[in-house]
């Protein structure tokens, strides 16, 4: 009998059980999508092959818990045929994980299944010392818990106000978390301290004469942990506006993690050993 490779089997998405010969097959679901299509194929592939149902996992993936190690090969064809495909496991990037964004929450600020398809796309599953998670936002009400992951991405918005709109009721100075407002209605001003701006949007939504605008962008997080150990991830860069700038940046996190990371050891871990200001350094080169 041919001797089985379980580190194999494990980077193609296949965990073993305590039950012998059998599989939690963890499948490919970037941002939190799944389609109907494919959702009816692994309905068909769970009660065919499983036990009639799946798992949710807590980083918006899909299992199927009871696959034999005789049908891994059936199972894996019949779901790709259905479109869809095994997860990463193991020391490598996992699976991206994302708000509903813009596109959808009335409070997102950034289109965050788009950024995870091209996250996924450019380095879903790159090898690397130990695994490496991204989490994605859409605002400061942080769904996805964004410092929780080894690189995470939050929406903001660089507030604009107009005094010429402004009717000075005081609503922007009432929601701003940051006290970084402050209307005198009576004197009709109005006093924005930048500095203590946290880019949570909440003075634009809630405006009612629209007097307050401004442009969305990025809010980066380096190192975040929730495990065996917990650590939120640091802001290391101002908020970054345009899109395009953020894969620059991704490579060359991937590539510090990759010059200086040892086997086994996680992102946060290398960078407290070889110092935050040689990571920012890199990033800000």
């Amino acid at each position: 009998m041919a001797q089985v490779d379980y580190k194999a089997l494990k980077k193609a998405g296949l965990m073993r059980q305590v039950q012998k010969d059998r599989f939690s097959m963890r499948l490919r679901a970037v941002g939190g999508r799944v389609s109907g299509e494919q959702l009816a194929k692994i309905k068909e592939v769970a009660d065919r092959y499983g036990q009639g149902y799946v798992h949710l996992t807590s980083r918006q993936g899909i299992e199927i818990p009871f696959i034999r190690l005789e049908d891994i090969e059936q199972v894996t064809a019949e779901l790709a045929a259905g479109g869809v495909l095994l997860g990463a496991c193991g020391p490598r990037v996992r699976t991206i994980t994302a708000c509903q964004g813009a596109a959808i929450c009335p409070d997102g600020l950034i289109d965050t299944a788009e950024l995870a398809a091209d996250l996924d796309a450019r380095f879903g599953g790159r090898e690397l010392p130990h695994k490496f998670k991204f989490g994605i936002t859409g605002c400061r009400n942080n769904c996805l818990k964004a410092e929780e992951n080894d690189l995470g991405f939050k929406g903001g918005l660089k507030p604009e106000w107009s005094g010429e709109k402004c009717n000075y009721c005081g609503l922007c100075a009432a929601v701003c978390p940051a006290a970084a407002i402050a209307v005198a209605r009576d004197a009709r001003t109005l006093a924005f301290d930048e500095d203590k701006c946290v880019y949570c949007g909440k003075c634009a939504h809630g405006c009612p004469a629209v007097a307050w605008s401004g442009q969305s962008g990025y809010i980066l997080s380096f190192g975040g942990l929730f495990g065996n150990r917990i650590a939120a991830g640091e802001e290391l860069l101002p908020i970054i506006f345009e899109k395009e700038k953020l894969f620059p940046l991704v490579e060359k996190t991937l590539a510090f993690f990759v010059r200086h990371g040892r086997p086994g050891e996680r992102f946060r871990d290398t960078v407290e050993r070889v110092g935050w200001d040689a990571l920012r350094k890199e990033l800000t080169e």
